[in-house]
């Protein structure tokens, strides 16, 4: 389930502090309240969470974790390495 995140329209609060995030499911209409304080809230757009690879991927670290390493030897053939 994706997670949607929400701020108030106008005003703060002590309860949600005029932020909150939910995980809902798509299929669930977007919120117009928030359920902590009932006040209206709107929906905003949120950076999207990518993994960062700290190194390029190896060989040997493809073969540790499993896969089949195949390198191009010619006009469409393979070998396994």
């Amino acid at each position: 389930m994706p997670l949607y995140e929400y701020e108030l329209c106008e005003g703060d609060c002590k309860i949600c502090q005029g932020h909150f995030t939910l995980n809902r499911p798509i299929s669930r209409p977007p919120l117009t309240q928030c359920p902590l304080c009932r006040k209206p809230v709107k929906k905003i757009i949120s950076s999207t969470n990518t993994p960062k690879q700290t190194k390029p991927l190896s060989i040997s670290d493809a073969k540790k974790s499993g896969f089949t390493v195949y390198k191009k030897t010619s006009q469409g053939e393979y070998e396994r390495q």
